[in-house]
């Protein structure tokens, strides 16, 4: 049975309370959590793992597709209460760890292929999810619900706005999209922003020098503004953007994966 907002309070007591720090919002929504759940496409015999497991609204209702479960939470004072939610679903593990500083290679051997489902923290979402897809190819898949913009920077399109280094990054390792939007009502406490629901499934990469690239992204997209030929002034050549079949007056939203490719490519 997953959480309501009344049993979120309960938990809590007098004595814990939601930590700032952690960027601490838990859901107390079961049909939020469900859905999230189902939109996992998880079941018996999947390894899924969670991140920022909380007060277990979102571990419990991943434990109901009999998927197995190992659910990393950071805080020291949530955990027993964690561990004791969880005390009769057999397969769930708790991990005491912080997730940016945690052995991924160790936490994923006992499976080759993992989803990985998590309510993340706002202010470590876009560093960790870009950090796995470089990092953790056992996780084949991703279900995260983020701040909205966040969202919408994973799967932005070239020529967007919210298109940016993030957007290509994920792009390059994997297909995104928003698969649904959770309100601010749904959470104790309430934040301040909108979140949504982002699903990221793992790819074949394209074959390229991947530290190039990624690179000449970074430093476009610091000066996202410029033209290319002057944020990369000093690093790509006139002849190396006709080799690409670039215009160095375009700007970096303007590129695609497959350009960025072929600018990385282009000697």
């Amino acid at each position: 049975m997953t959480h309501s907002r009344a049993r979120i309070h309960e938990l809590l007591g007098g004595e814990l309370a939601p930590r700032r720090d952690l960027g601490q919002n838990f859901v107390g929504d079961p049909n939020t959590v469900r859905k999230i759940a189902s939109l996992a496409q998880v079941g018996p015999g999947d390894h899924v793992v969670e991140i920022g497991a909380g007060l277990g609204s979102l571990t419990l209702a991943l434990a109901e597709t009999g998927a197995a479960v190992t659910a990393v939470e950071v805080d020291r004072g949530i955990v027993p209460v964690l561990r004791d939610v969880v005390a009769d679903q057999p397969n769930v593990t708790v991990v005491e760890a912080d997730a940016t500083t945690i052995d991924w290679d160790d936490l994923l051997a006992p499976a080759p292929r993992w989803t990985l489902v998590a309510n993340l923290p706002y202010n470590i979402a876009t560093p960790l999810v870009a950090d796995l897809l470089d990092t953790a190819p056992q996780i084949a898949a991703m279900l995260v619900m983020v701040q909205k913009e966040v969202a919408q920077r994973f799967a932005a399109a070239p020529g967007s706005k919210q298109y940016g280094a993030v957007s290509v990054k994920v792009a390059y390792w994997a297909t995104a999209r928003i698969v649904g939007e959770v309100p601010p009502s749904v959470f104790v406490p309430r934040p301040n922003v909108d979140s949504a629901l982002v699903r990221i499934d793992r790819r074949t990469p394209p074959d390229t020098d991947r530290a190039e690239l990624f690179d000449l992204v970074r430093t476009a997209f610091g000066q996202r503004r410029k033209m290319l030929r002057r944020s990369l002034a000093g690093r790509v050549a006139p002849e190396r953007f006709a080799a690409a079949n670039v215009a160095p007056e375009a700007r970096p939203e303007d590129l695609d994966l497959a350009a960025w490719v072929r600018l990385a490519d282009a000697r």
